[in-house]
C-alpha cells in the first residue's frame, strides 16, 4: 500500500478541484492506497505569504511530503497557469520534496484554451522538484464536473473515463495494480 498526499491547490471552500480531488481520493483507497488530503486553502495565509518556514502549518505540509510514496495536484486554471495559493506551497518546500514520488498533476477550468497549463505550467516545477515520475495528467472542464443536491459528484461520461483511465495509470506507477471498478 502506498502513501498518497492529494493537494487541492484551489483557494475556494466550494471549490470543483477540491471536489474532484475527493471523489478520485475514494477511488485510490479502493485500490488500498493510503490517502491523506490537504487543502492548501487551509494554510494560514500569514504563513504562505510570509515565507514563514517555521509556522506549524508549514512544517505539517512539508512533513507530509516528506512521508507520501505519491502525491496528486490538482489546482484551478487562472490566466492559464495553476493558483497562486499551490504556488506558494510549492515555494516554500524544500527544493526536492518531490524526489523519489511519483506524481499525478490534475487541472480544472472553463476552457480548453488553459488545457496546456499542465504540461507548460505546472509539470515544470514538479519536475524542477525532483519528481521521479510524472504520470500522464488531466484537464477536466468546469462544466464536466456536477455537485448534485445530495453533494456528491458526477463527472461527465468521457471526462469520467478519462479520469479513470490517469488515476490507474498513476495506481499502477505507483507500484500497485488498480482494482477494475466501475468510478462513480
Amino acid at each position: 500500500m502506498a502513501t498518497v498526499l492529494s493537494v487541492s491547490g484551489s483557494p475556494s471552500a466550494s471549490s470543483r478541484t477540491s471536489r474532484l480531488l475527493r471523489h478520485l481520493d475514494d477511488r485510490l483507497v479502493a485500490q488500498g492506497h493510503e490517502v491523506i488530503p490537504l487543502d492548501v486553502r487551509t494554510i494560514p495565509a500569514e504563513a504562505l505569504l510570509g515565507a514563514d518556514f517555521r509556522h506549524p502549518a508549514i512544517v505539517e505540509a512539508t512533513e507530509l511530503f516528506a512521508r507520501a510514496d505519491g502525491v496528486v495536484i490538482g489546482t484551478p486554471v487562472y490566466k492559464a497557469s495553476y493558483s497562486g495559493v499551490l504556488k506558494a506551497l510549492l515555494d516554500l518546500l524544500p527544493q526536492y520534496a518531490l524526489a523519489d514520488k511519483t506524481v499525478l498533476p490534475l487541472a480544472t477550468g472553463g476552457s480548453t484554451a488553459h488545457v496546456l497549463a499542465i504540461d507548460y505550467a505546472l509539470r515544470p516545477v514538479l519536475s524542477s522538484m525532483g519528481a521521479a515520475h510524472i504520470v500522464q495528467g488531466w484537464f477536466t472542464l468546469d462544466k464536466d464536473i456536477t455537485v448534485r443536491d445530495d453533494g456528491s459528484l458526477a463527472v461527465a461520461g468521457s471526462a469520467a473515463q478519462a479520469l479513470t483511465r490517469v488515476v490507474d495509470q498513476f495506481s499502477t506507477a505507483l507500484g500497485r495494480s488498480p482494482v477494475l471498478a466501475v468510478a462513480g
